[in-house]
C-alpha cells in the first residue's frame, strides 16, 4: 500500500493494462500477465502472432484483453461516447474508470516515432478519486465526485483519450450507471 492506503502499481514494461487493472481492483495480483496471455490465447487461438498483445510478450493488451479480464470479475468495460457530456454519469453505481491515451515511446532519452497507447486507472478509495497511471510515482488526487466528472471532461477536450466506465454486469443491463435522466 502506498499513500493514502492507496495500492498503485507501477510501470514494468509494456504492462500498464496489467497495473490498470490491479490498480482498478485496489489489489496485487487481482490479475496477472500469465492470465491475460491466457485471455488473449482464447481470444485468438489460432493465431501465430497473437494481435491482442505484443508481439515481443512484454505486454500491450487491447482493449478486448481488458473487457474480457473485466468480465472475468463480473464487471463490464463501456465505452463512454465522447460526444456526451460526462456529467451523465452516476459516479455512485460505477467502480471506477480506464482511460486509454496516446503515449510517446522513449529510448533513454530519445523519443521514437511510435505511436502508442496507455491504459490509466482511476479509482475512488474513501470518498475521493484518485488518477492511478501506472506511470507516475505515486496516485495523483483528483477530488470527490462533482471534481472527477470536471477533471474527465477536461481530459475530452486536451487529449486523444478514450475513456471506459467500469461497472458490474447487472449495472450494464440495467444502464444505472447514467443518472436517470439521462437513461
Amino acid at each position: 500500500m502506498g499513500a493514502h492506503g492507496i495500492y498503485h502499481e507501477r510501470q514494468i514494461r509494456e504492462l500498464c493494462a496489467l497495473h490498470a487493472l490491479n490498480n482498478l481492483f485496489q489489489a496485487k495480483e487481482t490479475f496477472t500477465k500469465s492470465e491475460l496471455d491466457e485471455i488473449c490465447v482464447q481470444l485468438s487461438p489460432d493465431e501465430w502472432i497473437n494481435p491482442h498483445k505484443s508481439m515481443l510478450g512484454l505486454g500491450q493488451y487491447d482493449v478486448n484483453v481488458i473487457m474480457s479480464a473485466l468480465q472475468l470479475r463480473g464487471y463490464e468495460a463501456i465505452w463512454f461516447d465522447k460526444r456526451k457530456d460526462p456529467f451523465c454519469i452516476d459516479t455512485s453505481n460505477i467502480l471506477g474508470f480506464i482511460m486509454n491515451v496516446p503515449s510517446e515511446y522513449k529510448f533513454g532519452f530519445i523519443v521514437l516515432p511510435f505511436r502508442r497507447r496507455h491504459w490509466i486507472a482511476i479509482r475512488k478509495v474513501d470518498k475521493l478519486y484518485w488518477n492511478l497511471d501506472s506511470k507516475l510515482n505515486a496516485p495523483e488526487y483528483i477530488g470527490d465526485d462533482a471534481e472527477v466528472i470536471n477533471y474527465l471532461s477536461n481530459q475530452f477536450k486536451s487529449n486523444d483519450m478514450e475513456l471506459f466506465v467500469i461497472v458490474k454486469t447487472e449495472t450494464e443491463k440495467t444502464k444505472q450507471w447514467l443518472k436517470e435522466d439521462a437513461r
